[in-house]
């Protein structure tokens, strides 16, 4: 039974089932090209050993003036799984600053990250924190200082009202597990909006040979950034198609699956003329990289969005991670050393096409999986319409 099914059963969200106009798919079920082979589930999961747990928060009617509109979550991914703390060796890349990931005094000096990662709304960032800290120290017998990014849903979700529990984020945590995992706008994507339209929680993977080995690669996203106009898809000008179609409004009426009239220049669409609004993108893998190395990982995921249109813009917070699940962590902290060697850098560029190649399928595949959703004052956001996008791939022979 699907997720947003069980949570309108649970009597959280039954307003929210008449905004499902198209079926979730994978961008690959498009015929969107993207270049690399791609693991099994094409999926952060395809690490070994990672999992990802999210919660989902949806409640309220859109069109009632009573109770509060809440479209948000939670979205955490386990390096090690449920069952260690261990450190792993991380990286970070800042692409523009105006946006929030915690922990990154410690990542940046000793270049590990211990347990779960969080991604959840802008102000959520204290308790799911929290949330991370409560259960570690449960689960291990002592808080570890949780990496905790966000994203401001703030369109779609009242999010003064501080719905994102620490309880919400030890749900997400329990959920946690390997094998598929869901795309679009669930967990901390729930209320994201990503180049215009519906956006949220993306994924995708390669596998790769480096000097012999093999590899896997992930990358998830959450993606709530991108000017609707730069936005390209396979190589398509599919936001110059659509800049004036489908556009976030704040009527009620018509039906959800009917095309509105834009908004006008001026309107509530105005906004995502700009890049601006997001995303946390995290990329993992299994080749034993340095800190120093998952550092320039982390910077070719930025060039995966790159692709997708986006420059990035000054009221964008657009921030990478990269971590390796490979033993040896250098925790120089708790007396640990490293016991696996890294990889030379000479031998690493099939690793940083793959988080280049990855990162634009993961961003592709948060805009394809998510639904149109009406949210906080009446404000829709359009899912990407799959046939129009079809026909305009066949345009432009990029199918």
């Amino acid at each position: 039974m699907p997720p947003i099914l069980r949570s309108c059963l649970a009597g959280l969200c039954a307003a929210m089932l008449a905004a499902q106009a198209q079926a979730s798919t994978a961008a690959r079920d498009l015929g969107l090209p993207f270049n690399g082979r791609p693991g099994p589930l094409d999926a952060i999961t395809d690490v070994p050993g990672v999992l990802v747990g999210q919660a989902t928060l949806i409640s309220g009617a859109a069109d009632k003036a009573n109770g509060p509109v809440v479209r948000t979550g939670v979205t955490v991914v386990l390096p090690r799984g449920k069952d260690s703390d261990a450190a792993v060796t991380a990286g970070l890349f800042d692409l523009n600053g105006n946006g929030e990931v915690t922990g990154q005094a410690y990542l940046q000096d000793y270049g590990v990250i211990h347990g779960p990662i969080g991604i959840t709304n802008t102000n959520a960032i204290g308790q799911v924190y929290a949330g991370i800290q409560q259960w570690t120290s449960r689960r291990f017998g002592s808080a570890i200082w949780p990496v905790v990014g966000e994203t401001s849903d703030s369109t779609l979700n009242d999010i003064e009202g501080f719905h994102v529990t620490a309880e919400t984020a030890q749900a997400a945590l329990e959920a946690a597990r390997g094998g598929p995992v869901e795309e679009g706008g669930v967990g901390g994507g729930t209320g994201m909006i990503c180049f215009g339209f519906k956006g949220g929680i993306g994924t995708a993977s390669r596998i790769v040979s480096v000097a012999g080995k093999t590899y896997a690669l992930g990358v998830l996203v959450q993606c709530n950034t991108g000017a609707r106009r730069v936005l390209r898809l396979g190589g398509a000008p599919v936001g110059r198609e659509l800049a004036d179609r489908w556009l976030p409004c704040t009527a009620i009426t018509p039906p959800l699956d009917t095309e509105l009239p834009p908004c006008g220049p001026d309107g509530t669409g105005g906004r995502w003329k700009r890049d601006q609004g997001s995303i946390i993108m995290v990329v993992a893998t299994d080749a034993p990289l340095s800190s120093l190395q998952l550092d320039r990982l982390a910077k070719r995921a930025a060039m995966g969005l790159a692709r997708l249109g986006s420059y990035s813009g000054n009221s964008s917070g657009d921030l990478m991670l990269a971590f390796s699940t490979a033993p040896g962590a250098n925790d120089t902290e708790h007396g640990a050393s490293p016991t696996t060697p890294q990889l030379p850098n000479g031998d690493i560029d099939p690793l940083f096409e793959a988080a280049v190649d990855a990162s634009e399928e993961a961003i592709s595949n948060a805009l394809v999986s998510a639904q149109t959703m009406t949210g906080y004052h009446g404000h829709r956001a359009y899912a990407l319409p799959h046939d129009t996008l079809k026909a305009i791939m066949a345009k432009y022979g990029a199918q």
